[in-house]
């Protein structure tokens, strides 16, 4: 039990992987009927488990996943990072902690003085390389071959899209938009304290202020430190 405890955040993030490939198993063997609301359901699920998988990474960028297991915590981050849309963890983690040194200025390379959409395709851009689209253009050609066309484009495409939205809403436009007090090193404000909207629109991360004062906390930690603040 104290060995359980001890690694609590690596069991938190093989939970979200174990959650995220089975709920993605299910739904691409599945007939869709249009009709039933629990497709759409689905959909936001599978979403949200996306999500999961990406602050997983991003926890790991941080060395909280395993902290005591460096090598470990390295693997968790990487296989997130390539299960989301085939992203390179280390590239990832490099402009993550350029994004904390600089935040909200010209040197931050998730920051953008514009609006909403603008905002988005900047940070898709930063991110997306050609080897990324061809790995999955490969990758949905082979499983086409093996699961029904549309259950791929519901069930994987389209909350791999949603997530990366929802991510940059929640975790980088709303907490870092507009102008910051003088004195806020940071550059970055929270949402209301409300644990159950928090955790389902991103993980807690719109507890940003909060993040960036103590990146060293995972995110399953975030509601205790906003309640602290």
């Amino acid at each position: 039990m104290e060995w359980i405890l001890r690694n609590k955040g690596l069991w938190i993030a093989l939970s979200i992987i174990v959650l995220w490939s089975a709920s993605l198993w299910h739904w691409l063997h599945l007939s869709i009927d249009w009709t039933s609301p629990w497709v759409y359901a689905a959909i936001l699920l599978q979403t949200h488990l996306y999500t999961g998988i990406f602050i997983t990474a991003h926890d790991a960028i941080h060395g909280v996943v395993a902290p005591h297991k460096p090598k470990v915590n390295y693997v968790i981050g990487w296989l997130c990072a390539t299960l989301f849309a085939f992203n390179n963890y280390k590239k990832l983690s490099s402009k993550h902690h350029l994004h904390h040194r600089h935040a909200a200025s010209a040197q931050d390379p998730d920051y953008y003085d514009g609006p909403f959409w603008r905002w988005y395709l900047k940070f898709a851009l930063e991110y997306v390389t050609f080897w990324q689209i061809l790995l999955m253009a490969i990758t949905y050609n082979l499983l086409k071959l093996v699961f029904p066309m549309g259950n791929l484009i519901l069930f994987w495409e389209l909350p791999a899209i949603l997530s990366t939205l929802q991510l940059f809403y929640f975790g980088t436009y709303q907490p870092h938009k507009g102008e910051h007090p003088a004195d806020d090193i940071h550059k970055a404000r929270s949402q209301r304290k409300n644990h159950v909207i928090a955790f389902v629109t991103c993980y807690f991360f719109g507890y940003h202020h909060e993040h960036h004062a103590f990146p060293y906390l995972p995110w399953w930690k975030l509601a205790k430190a906003k309640e602290r603040s």
